[in-house]
């Protein structure tokens, strides 16, 4: 349920209407806008009147949310989100670029990378400490050593980290060393996990499942919300379909289906949606006159040589080209990008 209040509200009413509410055993999101306060229901709503609610005089009208998903919802949060991460924004009218490696190799590797990273204009650093293989064989990822190195190339960069988590396990490591919690494709409904990160206080970058719908990755964000942690950063990162020719599909009308529904912020992942380099500019270009807020973009210094998804990797020459075209689109947009000082 979301009670519109009217402007004239004052602060002690709207308090002692938020304690009538939750007496009736409600949660009362409160929701200050520019333009109007709301009043966010959650829980059994049932014991609450909605004509005696209407009739109140600080109260511009009540309505029913039908949506399974409430603190994520557009209606109950109806401007959008901005989601600060160490000092660098996404959402709204600003723009991110999360870039680097699949998989984080070594130091030299991923800091020569993140400098070049930051000096095309990406804004924040990704890398794969702990990573989900398809095969057991193939490489794992340097666990917490990774996790070493990617802090090593913050400290010569200044970029924000995002990298995923795979397990509860190592919740309190990331929250003490990683800037963003990247929950991958796989585990967008491992609820567990969801819940664990949404106890923490940092900002959560969740990629949409291989093949979820909007509502059930908007219900995963909201297991996150329902915790506390309301930094939620949603990435389309392709959806698994009849074609055999790209490794995904990039559901790009995702952004403005997303942008309906939700208030939270949402960027691509051009990368992971086409598994081949040759797509991700023409996809990432299309991401930004979509209305994206943000790219997810997989660079390495020696592609055909990575340790893992070296064809979906764009070497840091072709990182450049693509930033200086990406930097005038973003302008077109009216957007903004946060320069890591």
């Amino acid at each position: 349920m979301i009670i519109i209040l009217k402007k004239t509200a004052k602060k002690e009413e709207i308090d002692e209407l938020t304690k009538r509410l939750t007496d009736k055993g409600v949660i009362v999101s409160p929701v200050i806008g520019e333009t109007m306060t709301i009043l966010g229901l959650v829980g059994d709503t049932s014991k609450v009147s909605m004509d005696t609610i209407q009739q109140h005089h600080i109260v511009e009208r009540v309505l029913k949310v039908q949506e399974p998903y409430k603190k994520a919802n557009r209606k109950f949060h109806p401007d959008d989100t901005i989601v600060e991460i160490d000092g660098q924004r996404i959402g709204n009218g600003y723009f991110g670029v999360i870039a680097g490696p699949c998989s984080v190799e070594g130091e030299e590797q991923i800091i020569s990378i993140a400098q070049r990273a930051k000096a095309a204009g990406a804004n924040f650093l990704r890398g794969g400490a702990f990573k989900p293989r398809t095969s057991p064989y193939s490489f794992q990822g340097l666990e917490l050593e990774g996790l070493r190195l990617l802090k090593l190339a913050k400290e010569a960069t200044g970029l924000p980290i995002v990298t995923e988590l795979m397990s509860t396990k190592f919740v309190d490591e990331f929250e003490a060393d990683v800037d963003m919690i990247q929950i991958g494709a796989r585990n967008m409904q491992n609820f567990d996990l969801l819940k664990e990160v949404g106890k923490t206080k940092t900002p959560v970058l969740l990629k949409r499942g291989l093949s979820a719908t909007y509502e059930e990755w908007l219900m995963s964000a909201e297991y996150i919300m329902s915790e506390g942690n309301e930094n939620v950063i949603l990435c389309e990162r392709g959806i698994r379909t009849f074609e055999t020719e790209t490794r995904n599909t990039l559901d790009i009308q995702a952004v403005p289906v997303i942008q309906k529904l939700s208030h939270l912020p949402i960027i691509i992942d051009p990368s992971h949606a086409g598994g081949s380099a040759y797509l991700v500019p023409s996809m990432s270009k299309s991401a930004v006159m979509s209305g994206a807020n943000g790219l997810m973009v997989e660079i390495h210094h020696d592609p055909e040589n990575a340790w893992s998804d070296g064809q979906q990797c764009l070497n840091p020459n072709e990182f450049d080209e693509l930033m200086a075209v990406v930097k005038q689109l973003i302008a077109i947009e009216g957007k903004h990008l946060d320069a890591v000082k």
